[in-house]
């Protein structure tokens, strides 16, 4: 293993015990936000270009910032903070995640495909993916861009909607 990569892995498990165990719920956004920045770090040294920077469009741009905002427009003044970081039934989700986690390294562990030989590498280029979903997938494009706008237009209707008294 590279040095970068364990620094970069640290890194991003570091920022996502962060997001898990800060009490202030901006600070857990903000360490999830950097969470996504580590993963995709990641991807971009496992020369995955294109997935790395879709990540942090996606992710970082999107889903961290969108958090962000719902944790400032819903916040309410009149919950006090609690003081406690687990809740009374922690228990309860470690055995649920403890349960998954096994099962989940079982099945892997039976996994097949554990002895496949090394696939051959293939030469992708952000290029040649930019020309695809602008030739062949142009469709499947244009609906989603379509869905997130209606599903956008939406959001600030139903927003708008809740505030009139």
């Amino acid at each position: 293993m590279s040095p970068v990569f364990l620094i970069l892995a640290v890194f991003t498990l570091a920022s996502a015990v962060g997001a898990m165990v800060l009490r202030n719920l901006i600070h857990c956004a903000l360490c999830l936000a950097l969470t996504f920045v580590g993963i995709a770090a990641l991807f971009i040294q496992l020369n995955a270009e294109f997935v790395g920077l879709a990540q942090i469009l996606v992710y970082v741009g999107a889903v961290a910032i969108l958090i962000v905002f719902a944790v400032l427009l819903t916040r309410s003044s009149e919950t006090p903070p609690s003081d406690r970081v687990f809740s009374r039934s922690w228990w309860l989700g470690a055995g649920v995640a403890v349960v998954t986690l096994s099962t989940i390294l079982a099945a892997v562990v039976r996994s097949p495909s554990l002895n496949r030989p090394e696939a051959k590498p293939v030469s992708l280029t952000v290029k040649t993916i930019g020309t695809e979903l602008m030739t062949k997938y142009i469709l499947p494009l244009e609906v989603m861009g379509l869905l997130l706008t209606a599903a956008m237009i939406g959001a600030v209707v139903i927003a708008m909607r809740e505030r009139k008294p």
